[in-house]
């Protein structure tokens, strides 16, 4: 049985054992199809079942898969490279927080060398999303998302990273960052 956090919540979430996954996986020759195909057919499994977000189970069962199997490192994307995410609650409301993040983000020194262009900041009633690319080509993202209660989680993501070292290390600087941001804004 494999030791990954994933297996546990898509067992729960799907009515179905990691064996049997593996089981069905195996039929469908999932070990000779790349990312794309094998989430595809998972999905059409998962969709005959009646699941709620079907979608997001077949990517979660593909890429427990594929790091069960050895193709994938956990963090690891379809094209080779890491992506890093740091969350953390806060008590500010969804726009609230988004702009303290824009004004702290605007006069952060670390920040400020991460710009390879200005940020875009773009939003719906689920989410508003401050994206960037930096000079060495990997892209960022912070998302302020609702919570039920009124306030929002801020989600720091860092995409493109080389290696599983570069996105240990950006886990860090994120980590601090969003730390220095809260204690920022608790402090407004």
């Amino acid at each position: 049985m494999a030791t990954n956090a994933r297996i546990k919540p898509i067992e729960t979430a799907t009515s179905r054992g990691w064996d049997d996954w593996l089981t069905f996986l195996a039929g469908i020759g999932a070990e000779d199809l790349c990312h794309r195909a094998i989430a595809a057919r998972v999905h059409k499994e998962l969709e005959a079942t009646g699941i709620d977000s079907p979608g997001w189970w077949a990517q979660s069962v593909t890429v427990a898969y594929e790091q069960y199997v050895g193709r994938r490192l956990p963090g690891q994307r379809p094209d080779g490279t890491f992506e890093v995410s740091v969350s953390r609650s806060t008590r500010l409301g969804m726009a609230a927080l988004m702009d303290a993040w824009t004004g702290f983000a605007a006069t952060d020194p670390h920040i400020a060398g991460l710009l390879a262009a200005p940020p875009r900041v773009s939003g719906t009633e689920r989410r508003i999303t401050w994206r960037v690319k930096t000079p060495d080509g990997t892209a960022i993202a912070i998302t302020s998302e609702p919570k039920p209660n009124g306030t929002a989680s801020l989600v720091a993501t860092h995409a493109g990273l080389p290696s599983p070292e570069s996105a240990a290390e950006a886990r860090q600087i994120w980590t601090d960052t969003v730390t220095r941001f809260l204690e920022s804004a608790a402090a407004r």
